[in-house]
């Protein structure tokens, strides 16, 4: 699982940045979402990683110590 949060607001950059925010479920600045770790989420993620930070929780609920900017 992954645990992404908006950290920088989408506006000011291409429109399928915002819309790749909203399709992750991200709509407000500083909101969270938790998303399966699959190959289709992590290029949204890699789309907009200059606006999010991601942290790798395992399944059993704690957070491991990997993370991504």
């Amino acid at each position: 699982m992954l645990k992404i949060r908006l950290k920088k607001s989408p506006i000011g950059y291409e429109k399928s940045q915002g819309k790749t925010a909203v399709a992750l479920g991200l709509g407000r600045l500083n909101s969270e979402v938790e998303q399966e770790d699959t190959p289709v989420i992590r290029g949204m993620i890699r789309k907009i990683s200059h606006l999010v930070e991601v942290e790798v929780i395992d399944d059993a609920g704690g957070a491991d110590s990997a993370r991504e900017s």
